[in-house]
């Protein structure tokens, strides 16, 4: 599908959280301790929507005792909902040969400047990579291609070779900053002849072939995993109802469902595979795709959960999947922001929706789309995306930081690995999410739509701290 460019003018996506969605831990949830005296203050960082600030310290503000009722966002760490894993980008292949193209000086700065835990870092946690190409590669390839007519049930000409020139060496050196970072895979197609018209775009995955693809993407997880790259998670098909990419395949939802139960889950399992299988990979305008596949006894015990995109549909949906299989784990795996888009809009409504509505609908992890790009938002395949602008725009030598870099960054600098999604209730005209940190930190991400400033208190265990947030800016608060 076309992808959406989110501007402002578009009916803005509901983040509303359901009220079903509260749950008080195990035991009651008691209230922590009063916060020490030196624990009162609320560090601040700021972005505003014109670009004028971006991710700096704001005033510092404190907390002082007794709370505000009228426009105060009330925090309850007691009330916990679902753990995150993280936030991040697709690092493409595209992305991956332009950031190793960098001198290597520049190359490790801009690295740990991602992927690293300290001051100067943004701390992107979570990656999400293509197994085999996806539409933002210099071209089309898979792990097993074969000439016209040929055949390879066995997967004996399998090799990751293409992926050693730059993905490979990249992953590494991120790793080697951050080794607990986690990847998702996620397939674009699978080999030509697999499919039943013989293209890299659209046509579907032979049934007679499942336990050869089933195959296929096991010994990718132990070739990756021989390289030192461990893959979390693994989508069976990207975007399954797009096969009008170059490359693509159209997955229907029994085509999924059976391809898991059949093939990829027991070949998974007698492979001693711990790889999390997390199906359908798409827009939440279909939540009825992955509700089908998970009330299949069979398909469910293999999954994990279920991944989605916004380029249709409502945030919300997620709350409507988590509802039907709460015992199953969401993830948001991609959203993108054009070549066309305005920082201004794109900055509110990935907040809102991306960052904000999300995790308020039970996403563990939140990701924007592309990584980086080169100025005419290249590399792409031949029918790929040419309007694709990457968090990154990378000339050479040069590197640029686009809105995508901002978007994530709020969260991902002050939201690590293992934090735990809080209740925060809600002031009209101000979206907001909170979390606590493994550390037991507090975050609280704000975002101000209103064209004037507007003034709030936050309100946390009988303390508050007041602040004036900026019109149509963005906010990250941490105590």
């Amino acid at each position: 599908m076309i992808k959406r460019m989110n501007i402002i003018g578009v009916v803005l996506v509901s983040t509303t959280l359901l009220g079903a969605q509260c749950k008080k831990p195990a035991g009651g949830g008691e209230e922590p301790p009063p916060l020490p005296a030196n624990q009162g203050n609320v560090t601040v960082w700021l972005t505003k929507a014109d670009s004028t600030v971006l991710l700096s310290k704001a005033n510092q503000i404190s907390f002082v005792t007794g709370t505000a009722e009228i426009d105060a966002i009330h925090i309850d760490s007691t009330t916990v909902y679902q753990e995150v894993d993280g936030f991040g980008y697709t690092l493409t292949g595209g992305s991956a040969t332009l950031i190793n193209q960098l001198e290597e000086s520049k190359k490790m700065a801009l690295l740990n400047e991602l992927f690293g835990r300290n001051e100067s870092s943004i701390g992107v946690n979570y990656l999400r990579i293509s197994v085999g190409a996806s539409d933002l590669d210099p071209a089309v390839f898979s792990y097993n291609d074969l000439p016209a007519g040929e055949t390879d049930i066995e997967q004996e000409k399998f090799s990751i070779a293409p992926d050693k020139v730059d993905l490979i060496p990249v992953l590494k050196k991120i790793l080697s900053i951050n080794p607990k970072i986690k990847i998702m895979g996620s397939p674009w197609s699978p080999p030509a002849w697999m499919k039943d018209n013989g293209s890299t775009k659209g046509g579907s995955l032979k049934p007679e072939l499942y336990a050869s693809y089933a195959k296929y993407l096991v010994k990718y997880i132990q070739a990756m995993k021989n390289e030192g790259i461990v893959i979390d998670a693994l989508t069976p098909q990207n975007e399954p109802l797009h096969p009008g990419n170059n490359p693509s395949l159209l997955m229907l939802a029994e085509q999924q469902r059976d391809f898991i139960k059949d093939a990829l889950g027991p070949a998974f399992q007698a492979a001693g595979i711990q790889t999390k299988i997390v199906i359908y990979d798409h827009n939440l305008d279909n939540p009825q795709y992955p509700i089908s596949i998970l009330n299949d006894p069979e398909a469910k015990k293999y999954i994990d959960g279920s991944a989605f995109h916004l380029y249709n549909g409502q945030v919300s949906a997620m709350s409507t999947v988590h509802n039907a299989h709460p015992d199953k784990n969401l993830y948001f795996t991609e959203q993108w922001t054009g070549s066309n888009g305005a920082f201004s809009g794109d900055f509110q409504w990935h907040i809102k929706n991306v960052i904000i509505g999300t995790m308020k609908n039970w996403s563990k992890i939140a990701l924007e789309w592309n990584l980086a790009n080169d100025p005419s938002f290249g590399p792409h395949t031949p029918g790929g995306c040419t309007m694709c602008k990457g968090a990154l725009t990378i000339n050479g030598q040069t590197i640029n930081r686009n809105v995508a870099y901002y978007i994530i960054a709020h969260a991902s600098k002050f939201v690590p690995a293992g934090s735990k999604r809080i209740n925060s209730s809600e002031i009209t005209g101000l979206s907001n999410v909170a979390f606590v940190t493994p550390e037991g930190k507090k975050v609280l991400i704000v975002l101000n739509e209103q064209s004037s400033d507007k003034s709030f208190s936050v309100n946390f265990k009988n303390k508050r701290a007041n602040y004036i947030i900026p019109a149509n800016a963005a906010v990250t608060m941490e105590w």
